[in-house]
C-alpha cells in the first residue's frame, strides 16, 4: 500500500524506497481546461538560477538529463523520471508545479493526485481535489527537496496570477509580449514535427523507444521513457529569466535557455546559425526584438548591484522594473537599495526561517493550525484568525504545579504570521514521528498536530520547577528560541548540564540529578554558584543542546 501524504506532510525518501530512480506521476484534469505540468529545479535560495533546470514540453529533461519529462502514461496527465543520485549539487530542490493553459481556475478541477513509484510499485500518493483551491490558476503540488537527505513534501500550494506569480515566486519575470511576426513558412515537402526538443543548435534525434534503463520500473502500462537525444552544443535562444548578478557586480554571460514557452522550437541546420529570415514570434521567454546597438554596458563590468541596475528575471533592459514607481531614479544608492538585504526571505514550505530571530508560518499549507506564545506575532497577512488557547483546568493546575505552564494561543485561516519574542533566536525543529524534550520557557511555536505532556526529570528536591520538562512528539515542526547561538553536543556517559542553560534534548535521553543542591548557594564564602547539574546518558544518536545563558 502506497503512504499516503496530505497538505504538508513530509518524509525522507529512504523511509519511502530505498531506490533513487523514481518515476512521479501526475494526474489532474477539468471539464475543458487543459494544463501544462512542469518541473522547476532550484537552487540553495529557492530560485531559478539555471534555466536549463526547467522541464516542460518544449524543454523535457536536464542537462545531465536527471529530471526527464516522459509524457500522459498509465493514467497519468504527465509523467516525470527522477534520478536523485544525478541530480547536480547546485539544485537542491525540484517543484511539480501545474498551471493553467487558458481561463478557468484552480477550484473546477476533478479529484487528482501526484504520486511516485519506485521499482514499479507505488510507494506514496498525494491526493487533492478542487475544493482546496478557490480563484488560483497555478498550484505547486509537491517539492522532492534536499535536507541532509532527499525528502518529499507534498505542497498544494496555489496562486491567483497563474505562471507569472510562479515565476515571479522562483525568482523570474516573464517578458512582456508583444504583435507575433508572420512565421517562417515551412519547405515543401516537409513536415513539422509533432513534438521535438528544444533547438539547440543541431536537428533533434529521431526519438526510438528504448528499454528502461536498469534499477527503473516504471508503473504497470506505462511506455518506457524515449532514447536520450545527443548531447547538444549550447544554447542558441534568448534566455526565459536573467541570472542573479554574483557578488561584484559582474553581469554573466547569458546563460542557455529553452525555446519559447507554448510554440515549437525553431530548428537550425547543423553548424550553421540562423537563418536570415523573418524572426520567432515572441512569447513566454522570449525577449521582444532590439535595436542592433547593443544595451550600454552589455558585458561589460558594471557598478555594484543596487535596486532597479540590473534587470529583474526575465525583463528586457530599459523596461520598467517591477515594484519600482514610474519616475524612479535607476540605480545609485536608496531606501529600496539599503533594505533589499532585509527583504522577505523566498518561501515554499509551511515553516520559512526568515532571519536568526523571525520565523514565518504559512497557515495555507497544510491547513493545520498553529499555536504560538501568547504575543509573539508581529506581523500576518490574510484572513487570520488569533484565539486564545486555554490548558483547561487540570492543565494550569499541572502547569502552576510544574513550572511548565504555557500560556498559548490558536492560529488559524488563511494566511502568513511572522513569529518573534523578545530577540530571542529561533529555530525550526521537524519531527517525523520521534520525540524531543524542551522547556517551556524555550517553546516560541508549535504544529497543533504535535502531542504534548510535563515529563519529570529522576532526582528529588530540585526547587523552581527544574524537575519538569515538556516533551513532544508527532509528525510537525515545533520552534524553539534559545538566548544567543546554541550549541549541540552528543550524549556521553560523561555529559553533565547546568539546568539553567539546557533548552531541549532527545527524549531517549536518560536524564538525572548528578549534584547535591545546596538550599541557600549563597549563604557561606566560597560558594561557586553551580549547585544543580543535570547527567544525559544514552545510546549513540542522543542529543542535547545548550545555550549560552542561564534562565
Amino acid at each position: 500500500m502506497p503512504r499516503e501524504f496530505q497538505r504538508g506532510h513530509k518524509a525522507r525518501i529512504s523511509d519511502l524506497t530505498a531506490g533513487t530512480d523514481l518515476y512521479v506521476g501526475v494526474q489532474i484534469t477539468a471539464p475543458g481546461l487543459t494544463f501544462d505540468i512542469s518541473c522547476f529545479g532550484l537552487d540553495a535560495d529557492e530560485r531559478l538560477s539555471d534555466d536549463r533546470y526547467f522541464v516542460f514540453f518544449n524543454q523535457p529533461k536536464s542537462p545531465e538529463e536527471s529530471i526527464q519529462l516522459l509524457g500522459a502514461q498509465a493514467g497519468d496527465t504527465e509523467s516525470f523520471r527522477i534520478t536523485l543520485d544525478r541530480i547536480p549539487p547546485q539544485i537542491r530542490k525540484l517543484s511539480f508545479t501545474a498551471t493553467l493553459d487558458g481561463a478557468g481556475q484552480m477550484s473546477q478541477i476533478n479529484p487528482g493526485y501526484l504520486r511516485i513509484v519506485a521499482g514499479g510499485e507505488e510507494v506514496a500518493r498525494y491526493a487533492f481535489n478542487g475544493s482546496e483551491f478557490t480563484s488560483e490558476r497555478a498550484v505547486m503540488l509537491g517539492d522532492f527537496y534536499l535536507k541532509d537527505v532527499w525528502r518529499f513534501a507534498a505542497v498544494g500550494q496555489g496562486f491567483d496570477g497563474g505562471l507569472d506569480a510562479l515565476l515571479k515566486n522562483f525568482g523570474g519575470e516573464v517578458a512582456e509580449e508583444e504583435a507575433p511576426a508572420a512565421p517562417q513558412p515551412p519547405q515543401a515537402g516537409s513536415a513539422a514535427p509533432s513534438f521535438a526538443p528544444p533547438a539547440f543548435g543541431a536537428p533533434p534525434a529521431p526519438q526510438q523507444p528504448q528499454p528502461a534503463a536498469q534499477g527503473f520500473a516504471p508503473p504497470p502500462g506505462a511506455t518506457p521513457p524515449p532514447a536520450p537525444a545527443p548531447a547538444p552544443p549550447v544554447h542558441a535562444a534568448p534566455t526565459i529569466v536573467a541570472p542573479l548578478v554574483p557578488p561584484g557586480g559582474q553581469v554573466p554571460p547569458p546563460a542557455p535557455a529553452p525555446a519559447p514557452y507554448g510554440q515549437p522550437p525553431q530548428q537550425q541546420p547543423y553548424g550553421q546559425g540562423p537563418a536570415p529570415t523573418a524572426p520567432m514570434p515572441p512569447g513566454y521567454g522570449q525577449q521582444p526584438p532590439q535595436a542592433p546597438q547593443a544595451p550600454p554596458g552589455y558585458g561589460q563590468p558594471t557598478p555594484p548591484p543596487g535596486y532597479g541596475q540590473q534587470p529583474p528575471f526575465g525583463q528586457v533592459p530599459g523596461q520598467q522594473a517591477y515594484g519600482v514607481p514610474q519616475g524612479a531614479p535607476q540605480g545609485g544608492a536608496g531606501v529600496a537599495s539599503a533594505l533589499q538585504q532585509f527583504k522577505e526571505t523566498p518561501t515554499g514550505q509551511r515553516w520559512t526561517q526568515q532571519n536568526r530571530k523571525m520565523i514565518r508560518v504559512d497557515l495555507g499549507i497544510g491547513g493545520q493550525p498553529v499555536l504560538a506564545r501568547q504575543g509573539s506575532m508581529v506581523l500576518y497577512q490574510g484572513k487570520v484568525d488569533f484565539s486564545y488557547k486555554g490548558a483547561g483546568f487540570a492543565g494550569r493546575i499541572v502547569g502552576n504545579a510544574t513550572g511548565q505552564e504555557m500560556q498559548l494561543m490558536r492560529c488559524t485561516g488563511q494566511g502568513q504570521v511572522f513569529l518573534a519574542e523578545n530577540s530571542t533566536h529561533v529555530h525550526p525543529i521537524e519531527l517525523q514521528g520521534d520525540a524531543i524534550c524542551v522547556s517551556a520557557e524555550n517553546v516560541l511555536a508549535f504544529d497543533e498536530s504535535l502531542q504534548y505532556e510535563v515529563r519529570r526529570i529522576e532526582g528529588h528536591g530540585i526547587p523552581g520547577g527544574a524537575l519538569f520538562t515538556m516533551q513532544f512528539q508527532g509528525t510537525g515542526t515545533i520552534v524553539v528560541k534559545t538566548h544567543g547561538t546554541p550549541v549541540v553536543l552528543p550524549v556521553t556517559p560523561t555529559t553533565f548540564a547546568d539546568c539553567n542553560a539546557v533548552v531541549a534534548w532527545s527524549a531517549a535521553s536518560q536524564v538525572v540529578v548528578s549534584s547535591q543542591v545546596r538550599m541557600r548557594r549563597n549563604a557561606y564564602p566560597g560558594d561557586t554558584g553551580e549547585s544543580v547539574n543535570l547527567q544525559f546518558r544514552g545510546a549513540p544518536g542522543n542529543f542535547i543542546v545548550v545555550q549560552p545563558y542561564e534562565v
